[in-house]
């Protein structure tokens, strides 16, 4: 994907992992004069024969661009390499990709408005090979005018789903962490399902094709989830609650006799327990959203 604007803003880029090296490489296919920094040089070659500049500091790398992008191991080391170079982010936008928490983000963007810079916190939902194509997902949170203002070059990074999400700089942490559990949860399950079947013989590349229907299923009914959650209600539509934990109880009772690990099931049904004592038991699966709601022993 090409996102070549009639004057493109200068980016740098620090940090040369393989995902930096694929934000640069977007950069580049973009039309973006962008200058590259990392500890080791060598990892810049790749972008450097493709047109980028390899600064010989970090210093220099900040200093070279209003768009500056940073994406290292975690936020102590974004903190190491830019806070003695705090003055220097003055009137420049600091994208920050690092993985990290929503405290960390919020701090973070602190730090930068201290000194006089522009900051947007961001999650990057892709594998370095979908960066710069329409798969791509980019997150981002802080300020609207930063946004607005470089929206056109970060859409290089990923037409397909460069997003704002708002003012608050936690916004892109928490959608990141939320959207990894929610993928650990669908391979668990099918893992899950893979050691029950494994337990008969059966294959987990014939399993494969029905979990895949299986989970299109019930990625058809989030909309509708959502709004229950949304409006606090919880109706039945198709099984109640106390359907629900009957079946669990399936789980749990093949997972043991077959010798497959049950804490998983044992876990859920616990939850599922949880909520029909609570007064769900006639609700709908939504319900459960309460008891995910609860901080850890929480429960009186």
């Amino acid at each position: 994907m090409q996102n070549r604007d009639a004057d493109p803003t200068p980016v740098t880029v620090i940090g040369l992992g393989l995902m930096g090296q694929a934000l640069a490489g977007a950069f580049l296919r973009g039309g973006h004069p962008t200058t590259v920094w990392n500890r080791t040089a060598e990892k810049a070659e790749q972008v450097v024969s493709q047109g980028a500049g390899l600064a010989d500091s970090v210093g220099a790398a900040v200093a070279a661009s209003p768009l500056v992008i940073v994406c290292v191991s975690d936020y102590g080391a974004v903190h190491e390499l830019l806070d003695p170079l705090g003055e220097d982010l003055a009137g420049r936008t600091l994208v920050n990709l690092t993985s990290g928490t929503s405290a960390q983000a919020r701090e973070t963007a602190g730090w930068a408005e201290r000194w006089g810079g522009a900051y947007l916190d961001g999650a990057i939902l892709a594998v370095p090979q979908a960066i710069g194509t329409e798969e791509a997902v980019i997150l981002h949170s802080g300020p609207r005018s930063a946004f607005d203002l470089h929206a056109s070059a970060l859409r290089s990074l990923g037409g397909g789903g460069t997003t704002y999400l708002g003012e608050d700089h936690g916004l892109s942490s928490l959608h990141d962490v939320a959207v990894l559990g929610l993928m650990w949860s669908v391979l668990n399950g099918f893992l899950q399902g893979v050691a029950l079947l494994g337990a008969a013989g059966v294959d987990a590349a014939a399993f494969a094709p029905l979990a895949g229907r299986g989970t299109a299923t019930v990625t058809d009914w989030l909309a509708a989830y959502a709004r229950q959650v949304d409006e606090g209600s919880y109706p039945a539509l198709d099984s109640t609650l106390h359907t629900h934990l009957s079946a669990m109880e399936h789980l749990v009772h093949e997972s043991e006799s077959l010798g497959v690990s049950a804490e998983l099931p044992r876990f859920v049904r616990a939850l599922a327990e949880r909520a029909v004592d609570d007064g769900h038991g006639g609700s709908g699966y939504a319900a459960m959203v309460e008891q995910f709601r609860k901080p850890s022993g929480a429960r009186p």
